[in-house]
C-alpha cells in the first residue's frame, strides 16, 4: 500500500479522528478486516465490516490484544480511550473509497479483468507469462468481489511494474464501484455467460454492466466471435478505447488465431497485420485455448514482444479449480463439477468430459440437475442445454430435478430423468454404468457427491476422518470459560495427538490462538514450513535441536540451570538479543522443572545478566487437575506456582505470562487461568466434568471379506476364537499396527457396523481383525466403525483400563487422515 498515516486516512476517508491519550501518528503499512488473519504486527488498520452474519466491531477487543490500535469503525458505541478510531458511516464503502485513492497513486499500467468465466485462470497465466520479466502485483486467489477488490488495490505500491485485478458481480450498479479501485489502463473481457444471472434481466444489461470496468481504459481485449462482440466494439469506439478483439473464426479482428489440437498439447499459431508467432499449450480443451488466447492478446495490448514470452506458453500449469477427475466403477472416469450451475460452466465441463472420453475412448454420459438462477426462460434453458449435449457429441444423459423431469421431452438423446437425487439411488445399478466417463453437474442443494459416492472405485479403506467444525466447537467451549484477555496455548505435540500436525495447526492459527506447542523440534519446524507463523514452544527441548529453534523461531521451555546456559550460549553465539524463552516451575509433578527457590534465584541471576534472552512465560503442570480426590494437592500446586512465579516476576521490570492449567483444570479451576492456558486433549472431544465437546476423530475401514464357519471351528491365530455353532464373520483390514490394542480381541471390544456392534472375536493380528456378524446383515465393502459418533473413545479407554490419549495418540501414521470441514 501507499504509505499513509492514521491521520492521512482518516482525511481520505473524510471520517471523524478519535485519537488514545497514548496516540502517535505513524504510517500504516497495512489493512485488515479479518481478524482471524492476523496474528500480530505493527502498523495496522482494521476495517470493522458488517453484514448479515457478521459484525468485525465485535472484534475489536481481540485485535487490540494483538497489537492493533487504529480502527476505522461506522458504530459510535464502540469508540473508546483504549485505542484510535475513525468513524465513517459505512466501514465496507470507506474500504473502497480508501482503495481507490491507493490506486490513484499508482502510475504504472493496470490490467483489470471480468467475465463470467476464466478470470482467475487469465490472471494467473498472465502472471506466470511476465513475472519473468515484470514485478507483478496480483489479486490474490479469485478476490474479486465488493471487498476483495479493495483488499487487492491495497497491495499496490510503487515497487510494482504491473498490477492485475479481476473483478466479479452479481448484479447491476456493483460495477461502478468498482471501476474507480482498478481504473484499469487495459481491460480484459473473458466472456458473458449466464452465471450469476439471477439480478440481471439479460446477458446484454449484464455486459453493459461488466463493461463499465473499462469506461476509462485504453485498450480493451475481448474475443471477436461472440454474441456480444459488436456490443464490446461500440463501447469501445464511444469511449476512444483501442479494441485488440481476436478470432478463431477467421473474423475481423486484430489478432487472428488459429489452433492444432494433438494428444495432449494445442500449437496456437497467431497472425497480427503481416506477423506471425506460433507457441504451444499443454492443453487441448476450449477453455484452456481461449484463455491462451486472451493472455496472449493482453501481452500485444501491453506492447511486448511476443516472442520474448512464446516459449512460457508451454510450461503454463493448471489453476486449481473444484472440478476433480477421479477412477469410477467398471473402468469409468468421474468427472466431479457440483459446486456449480449455469450455461457457461456447463459448456466448459463438457469440453474437459470430451477430452477426457477421447484419451480412453469412454462414452460420454452427463448427469445433470436442474440448472437454477440463469435467468433464461425453462423451455429457452433445456434447449441450450439440448443444443450443447448434442454439439459435445454426449451419449447419455440422466436429469434429476423437477424441471428436467418436466421438460425430458426437450432432449434428443438417450436419456432418462429422476424428480430428486433420493429416485435416483432407488433406481441405481452398478452395472448400468461401465466404460464411460461420467460427468456429475448440479447445483449444491442436489448433494451430487452422494451420487459420486456411488461411482467411485471403492477400496478396502482404513481412515481416521477429523471434524475440523467439531474442533473449532470445542475450542469456542473452552473460550467461553476464560477471560477475554485470556491467551490460549494448543497442544499439539505427537501429532496432534494423532490427528495430524499441520491441518490442525493451520485451523488453529485461523482461529487466532495465541500459541502451539509442540513436543521436539523437529514438530515445530514441520509447522513452521507448513506455514505456521504464531508462536511455537517446546516442550523437550534438546541440545542438538538448538540451530534449528533459533533458525525456525521456536521457542524452548527452559527447565534447568543447564539447559538455560547451553541455549543462552547458541544464542549469543548468533548475536541474538531478547530471544523468548519459556521457564518451567515443578510445583509437585516431579518431572521436568525448578523446584527450588535456590534453582530459581540461579536462573534469575543469569538471566538478569543477559541481553540474549526474554522471560515470555512461566509455567507449571498439575499432576490430579481431572481427579477430584486430589483437589487439595491441586490447591498446594497452585500456591507453590504463585510463590515460585512470583519471585521471577518481582526481577524484571516487564509483563511475563503465567500458566498452569490444563484442560481439565479450565473446566474444573477457571480462577486460575492467569494470563494463559494450555488447552490439550480438551480440544480433541474428552471432557472430565460433562462439558458439551464433540468427538472430532472417527476411525473407519471396510469389510474385506465374510465367510461362514463351521462349530468348533477357530478363528486366528493360536485358535483363540472359537465358535460354538455355525457362523458369520467379516474380516477387516485393520490390526495392532494401525494402532488397534491387541487386548481387545476375543470378545472385549467391539465394532459399530450397520447399526449394531459387532464383538471382536481371535487375537487382533497385526493388519487384520475378525468381527462376529452372525446375526447382522454384513456385505463386503460396508463401513467399519472402531470409535466415533457410535463408541466413544472414552469408552475405548475405559475397557483398556488406560486414558483417552493412549487411544488418540496410538493410532498409525500409516492411517490416512481425512479432514471434514463445512
Amino acid at each position: 500500500m501507499i504509505n499513509l498515516t492514521a491521520k492521512q486516512i482518516s482525511a481520505v476517508l473524510n471520517g471523524e479522528f478519535f485519537a488514545s491519550s497514548s496516540f502517535q501518528d505513524y504510517t500504516i503499512s497495512e489493512i485488515i478486516t479479518d481478524s482471524r488473519t492476523f496474528f500480530g504486527g505493527s502498523n495496522v488498520a482494521f476495517f470493522a465490516l458488517s453484514g448479515p452474519v457478521f459484525n468485525g466491531h465485535n472484534y475489536i477487543a481481540q485485535l487490540r490484544k494483538k497489537g492493533v490500535q487504529i480502527f476505522i469503525v461506522s458504530d459510535k458505541n464502540f469508540v473508546d480511550d483504549k485505542a484510535s478510531y475513525i468513524l465513517v458511516k459505512n466501514t465496507g464503502f470507506a474500504l473502497q473509497q480508501l482503495a481507490a485513492y491507493n490506486r490513484k497513486q499508482f502510475l504504472q499500467p493496470v490490467i483489470g479483468i471480468t467475465g463470467s468465466n476464466g478470470k482467475t485462470i487469465v490472471k494467473e497465466w498472465l502472471y506466470d507469462l511476465l513475472s519473468t520479466e515484470l514485478k507483478i502485483v496480483r489479486s490474490p486467489k479469485s478476490y474479486n468481489s465488493q471487498v476483495g477488490v479493495p483488499l487487492s488495490a491495497l497491495l499496490i505500491d510503487t515497487q510494482y511494474d504491473l498490477a492485475i485485478l479481476e473483478a466479479g458481480i452479481s448484479k447491476p450498479e456493483e460495477m461502478q464501484r468498482l471501476e474507480p479501485i482498478i481504473k484499469p489502463e487495459i481491460g480484459v473481457l473473458t466472456n458473458i455467460g449466464d452465471a450469476h444471472q439471477e439480478n440481471f434481466q439479460s446477458l446484454d444489461e449484464k455486459l453493459n454492466e461488466k463493461l463499465k470496468l473499462f469506461v476509462d481504459a485504453e485498450k480493451l481485449v475481448f474475443r471477436a466471435d461472440r454474441f456480444y462482440s459488436k456490443t464490446t466494439l461500440d463501447f469501445c469506439l464511444q469511449n476512444s478505447i483501442t479494441p485488440v478483439n481476436w478470432s478463431l473464426e477467421e473474423q475481423t479482428a486484430t489478432i487472428q488465431f488459429k489452433c492444432t489440437a494433438k494428444s495432449s498439447s494445442t500449437t496456437i499459431e497467431a497472425r497480427i497485420n503481416q506477423k506471425h508467432y506460433s507457441f504451444v499449450i499443454p492443453f487441448t480443451d476450449d477453455s484452456a485455448i481461449e484463455n491462451a488466447c486472451h493472455c496472449f492478446a493482453t501481452i500485444i495490448a501491453l506492447e511486448k514482444n511476443p516472442k520474448d514470452f512464446l516459449a512460457q506458453f508451454t510450461k503454463l500449469q493448471p489453476v486449481a479449480m473444484r472440478l476433480e477427475i477421479k477412477q469410477g466403477i467398471n473402468n469409468c472416469l468421474l468427472i466431479n463439477d457440483y459446486y456449480n450451475s449455469d450455461l457457461n460452466s456447463l459448456s466448459i465441463a463438457l469440453s474437459v468430459l470430451k477430452q477426457q472420453a477421447a484419451k480412453s475412448h469412454l462414452h460420454k454420459h452427463v448427469i445433470l440437475s436442474d440448472i437454477q438462477q440463469t435467468g433464461i426462460e425453462t423451455v429457452e434453458l433445456y434447449s441450450k442445454v439440448n443444443q450443447l449435449l448434442h454439439e459435445w457429441g454426449i451419449n447419455k444423459l440422466t436429469g434429476i430435478g423437477e424441471a428436467l423431469y418436466k421438460h425430458q421431452h426437450i432432449f434428443k438423446l438417450e436419456s432418462e430423468f429422476y424428480t430428486n437425487r433420493h429416485e435416483f439411488e432407488k433406481h441405481f445399478a452398478r452395472s448400468n454404468y461401465s466404460s464411460s466417463a461420467i460427468l456429475l453437474k448440479g447445483a449444491r442443494q442436489f448433494e451430487f457427491e452422494k451420487i459420486s459416492s456411488l461411482l467411485q472405485q471403492k477400496a478396502h479403506q482404513t481412515v481416521l476422518e477429523i471434524n475440523l467444525n467439531a474442533l473449532v466447537h470445542n475450542l469456542n467451549t473452552f473460550r467461553k470459560l476464560l477471560h477475554p484477555e485470556t491467551k490460549i496455548m494448543v497442544m499439539v505435540k505427537a501429532f496432534s495427538y494423532g490427528s495430524g500436525d499441520v491441518e490442525i495447526a493451520q485451523l488453529l492459527q485461523h482461529q487466532n490462538v495465541d500459541y502451539l506447542a509442540v513436543a521436539v523440534a523437529d514438530e515445530g519446524v514441520q509447522l513452521r514450513n507448513a506455514g505456521i507463523t504464531i508462536p511455537i514452544v517446546v516442550m523437550n527441548p534438546e541440545h542438538d535441536s538448538f540451530q534449528n529453534m533459533i533458525d525456525f523461531n521456536l521457542e524452548p521451555n527452559i527447565y534447568s540451570l543447564q539447559l538455560l546456559q547451553q541455549f543462552e550460549a547458541a544464542v549469543t553465539e548468533f548475536g541474538i538479543t531478547n530471544f523468548p524463552i519459556h521457564v518451567k516451575i515443578d510445583t509437585g509433578m516431579n518431572r521436568l522443572g525448578l523446584k527450588t527457590e535456590k534453582e530459581i534465584e540461579q536462573v534469575i541471576e543469569f538471566i538478569v545478566k543477559s541481553k540474549h534472552l526474554h522471560i515470555q512465560s512461566v509455567f507449571s503442570h498439575l499432576a490430579g487437575s481431572d481427579d477430584q480426590e486430589l483437589d487439595d494437592f491441586t490447591h498446594q500446586q497452585f500456591e507453590r506456582f504463585a510463590h515460585l512465579s512470583g519471585l521471577i516476576e518481582k526481577a524484571f521490570d516487564y509483563k511475563i505470562d503465567k500458566h498452569i492449567l490444563n484442560s481439565a483444570g479450565i473446566e474444573r479451576f477457571p480462577n486460575h487461568q492467569m494470563n494463559m492456558v494450555r488447552l490439550g486433549i480438551g480440544l480433541y472431544g474428552i471432557s472430565q466434568t460433562g462439558l458439551q465437546l464433540q468427538q472430532i476423530s472417527t476411525l473407519r475401514t471396510t469389510v474385506s471379506q465374510v465367510k461362514t464357519i463351521e462349530s468348533n471351528e477357530t478363528i486366528g491365530y493360536n485358535r483363540r476364537g472359537k465358535v460354538l455353532h455355525q457362523s458369520r464373520v467379516a474380516i477387516v483390514p485393520m490390526g495392532y499396527a494401525d494402532g488397534i490394542n491387541r487386548r481387545l480381541g476375543n470378545g472385549l471390544g467391539s465394532a459399530f457396523i450397520n447399526g449394531q456392534e459387532a464383538r471382536m472375536i481371535g487375537n487382533i493380528c497385526m493388519d487384520m481383525l475378525m468381527l462376529d456378524v452372525t446375526n447382522l446383515d454384513v456385505s463386503p465393502g460396508d463401513t467399519v466403525e472402531i470409535f466415533g459418533p457410535n463408541i466413544s473413545i472414552s469408552t475405548l479407554a475405559q475397557l483398556l483400563e488406560t486414558i483417552p490419549y493412549e487411544i488418540l495418540t496410538g493410532i498409525s501414521q500409516r492411517v490416512k487422515r481425512v479432514y471434514l470441514q463445512e
